[in-house]
């Protein structure tokens, strides 16, 4: 149980760095869009990072790499269809799934817990293997690619009219779905222990689609490629120094 409830508030931990990230909109009402988009890819970076380490590395060396093959596309495939059928919207690239009268708040939300699931998922299932060090690096590297998101978020819902307090709260909340993943993570592979290497696998597959099918080509809309190539190389290499530090 202190697994679990270190797994949970960990994941926590992490979603409320969303809300850090976004503290520059008191500071100024613009951000150059090859400053988001060097951030974004730095966030992609992280999180393709913590995915290979953290993840799909240990989810083969614990269940053979047909496992671990087969949980990644279980993950990707899960939130393909989840994109596919939830409605929601994007604050980039606008409305996606079936047409429905929500307003567009709610359509926001739905978008958040679609996105930000899996990677409060993936830092429960990480404190599920028993090792805080590897469960500690992951948290750290989910809450500090958050950030940019969170700033990103933000400077959206700024453009769109809202105030800087409500868009705060807004960025703040696309954070607080991953304690809900968090403890359905560690919950799940701490009381079924042989579902470890699939729930690792699962929580990568769904993380790699996040990063491919959303904040990648987010990177690329303003026609900033280098700098978020750059920024993918230098998220890589921090995950990369973080894991190494605390496993």
């Amino acid at each position: 149980m202190n697994v679990i409830w270190l797994g949970g508030l960990a994941s926590l931990g992490a979603g409320l760095a969303t809300g850090l990230g976004a503290i520059p909109i008191f500071f100024t009402k613009n951000a150059s869009p090859k400053l988001l988009d060097g951030l974004l890819g730095l966030s992609a970076g992280i999180m393709l990072g913590a995915t290979s380490f953290s993840l799909v590395l240990p989810a083969i060396q614990l269940g053979g790499v047909w496992v671990a093959s087969i949980g990644i596309i279980l993950g990707g495939a899960f939130l393909g269809l989840a994109n596919r059928l939830i409605p929601h919207l994007h604050t980039f690239s606008g409305s996606e799934g079936p047409s429905v009268s929500l307003s567009r708040v709610w359509l926001f939300v739905l978008a958040i817990t679609i996105h930000n699931f899996p990677e409060g998922m993936s830092v429960g299932v990480g404190f599920g293997r028993g090792d805080l060090g590897e469960g500690l690096s992951l948290a750290m590297g989910i809450g500090f690619q958050n950030m940019p998101e969170g700033m990103a978020v933000a400077f959206a819902l700024l453009r769109e009219g809202y105030r800087p307090f409500r868009a705060l709260g807004y960025a703040t909340l696309t954070g607080l779905v991953e304690p809900i993943g968090g403890f359905i993570g560690v919950g799940i592979v701490t009381l079924a222990q042989f579902l470890l290497p699939w729930g690792l696998a699962f929580a990568g597959g769904a993380m790699l689609f996040v990063i491919s099918n959303e904040i990648i080509p987010e990177t690329h809309r303003s026609g900033h490629p280098l700098e978020a190539t750059f920024g993918v190389l230098i998220g890589f290499v921090v995950m990369t120094v973080f894991d190494n530090l605390f496993s």
